[in-house]
Parts: structure tokens; sequence; C-alpha cells
């Protein structure tokens, strides 16, 4: 148990190096330092203990952060492939093509977030389906994390690790990440969220575990399909356009997001998530 806990402190600890420097040359043997593994051996545990490449970890990582500036900057194609590490826009194309089924400049002007800044801007409150669901309360264990919400799947990936190495990880795990700030409002390093799962009551959490309970009651759910790049646009049309025209108030409760897939698994442009504001009970 203690050995698989070093293993997976280390490649934890190598993650957060490239989280950190995803824009940077990141070196393979400078990975396996950080990691303290050995250079011959350390990306085949690394796949073998993640299931995915470092590889593809990297690149899946940097297409998205690449997906969320061409959706909510005018930074140019050109700025936007050299921070993915790319050395020519032609060859970040053809991989950005290649994992969202679209050029890049054919994603900004009409991907997912096209859809939902036209009717935000139409003030479209039925331009999407939301439904009103009765949640039960839910006790779950949960990785806290600060910075962009981009990176919560980091979060969540601590989170499986730790309750793999406890033998505590569900057959069908229910993905769960809550967010407690407004990322229009203060920096991103500020922002605070959780990666959650819900587990049983019997589980004792004690840290780097910590418990979150998940408030039962009425909520209103958009079931929202594409890349997470581009939510932030279906936020601002849940908020701002359906919620005021509805008969809703929101409770004070944070947001959370349910994560149906896995983005190592399915393309961007298939990842479901649904997307649950909590609801004040009707008087």
């Amino acid at each position: 148990m203690r050995t698989q806990d070093s293993y997976n402190d280390r490649l934890n600890r190598m993650l957060d190096y490239v989280y950190a420097h995803l824009e940077d040359d990141l070196s393979f043997d400078r990975l396996a330092e950080v990691a303290c593994l050995s250079p011959y051996h350390w990306s085949r545990i690394y796949s073998a203990m993640r299931g995915e490449t470092i590889v593809a970890t990297i690149r899946r990582l940097r297409l998205q952060r690449a997906a969320e500036r061409l959706s909510n900057s005018d930074l140019d194609i050109e700025a936007v492939a050299k921070r993915a590490g790319y050395g020519s826009a032609d060859t970040f194309g053809r991989a950005f093509r290649e994992a969202y089924g679209a050029s890049p400049a054919a994603y900004r002007a009409g991907g997912s977030h096209a859809a939902f800044k036209a009717a935000n801007a139409a003030g479209d409150a039925n331009a999407f389906p939301v439904t009103i669901e009765h949640l039960p309360e839910r006790r779950c264990a949960g990785i806290d994390h600060a910075g962009s919400y981009m990176a919560i799947d980091h979060a969540m990936g601590r989170l499986f690790a730790e309750l793999v190495a406890r033998q505590a990880l569900p057959a069908a795990p229910a993905m769960i990440g809550v967010f407690f700030d407004d990322p229009d409002l203060g920096p991103e390093d500020a922002l605070r969220s959780r990666a959650c799962l819900p587990v049983a009551g019997s589980f004792s959490i004690d840290p780097p575990l910590v418990e979150t309970v998940l408030r039962g009651g009425p909520y209103a759910k958009l079931s929202y399909t594409g890349p997470y790049a581009d939510m932030r646009g279906a936020y601002r049309w849940l908020l701002g356009v359906w919620l005021p025209a509805s008969s809703h108030e929101p409770a004070d409760a944070p947001i959370f997001e349910a994560y149906l897939n896995d983005p190592r698994h399915v393309p961007p442009t298939e990842l479901r998530t649904d997307i649950h504001l909590p609801l004040k009970s009707a008087p």
C-alpha cells in the first residue's frame, strides 16, 4: 500500500510540473527527475497507472488550453499555436483538427461556444433545454484545486489515485466538479474548485481528501455536449438569460458539474457534462 502511495505521489508531483510548465519545452528526462523514477521506465509506469501515455496527456492539455483561448480570447492563431508548443500554425492546425474536428479558425467562428454566444446576444431563454431535477443529498470525498477551472481534471486524477490506493474506487465512479468562484471576478490562480466523488457514509475521509456534502433539493440542469473550453458561454447563458426569464431563484450553494464520460477516451466534441445550478425550493 505504501509503495503504491509513493508511486502516486511521484506521478502527481510530475503532473504538477507538467501543468506549471505546459507552455515550456518539457524534457522527458526532466520529468523523470521530477518523478524520481528511472528514465527507462517512468513513462511506462505512468501509462499503466494513469491509463494514458504522457505524450497523449501533454498533447490533450495543450490543445485544451488552445481551444479555451480560441473560444474566449482574441489572441491570433499563430500566437495560440506557439503557446501550445507548435512550431507553425500549419502543424498546430492539423493537430487541432484531428482532436476537435475543425480548423482553429472554423472552431473559433462556429464551435459550440458560438451557439451560446448567439443565444446570449439574442436573449433567447429557450435556446437550450433546461430541466428541473430534485436530487438527494450526497456525501463526497474530494480533492481541492486552486487555479484555472480548465485544470480540474488534475485534481480529479489525484482523487482517483488516492481512492485506488485505498481500494475504495467504485466500479462506476461518478465524477463531479464543484466550483466556488466566478472566473470573471478575480485572478485565475485564486479560483477555488474541488474534484468530488460520492462515497458511502461509512467511508473514512481524511487528508488529503476533504469531505463535501452536495445539498439535496431542486436544481436546474443544463446538459452540455462539447469541449470543456466552450462552457463559459453555457454558464453565461444559463445564469444571464435562462435564470432571469424563469420563475426560479438560485440557492446559496455552488454550481457543480457532473462529467458523464472521460476526456482520455472520447474526443472533445463528444464530452458530455451536466451543469447543475442549485435552486431555492418553491414556497
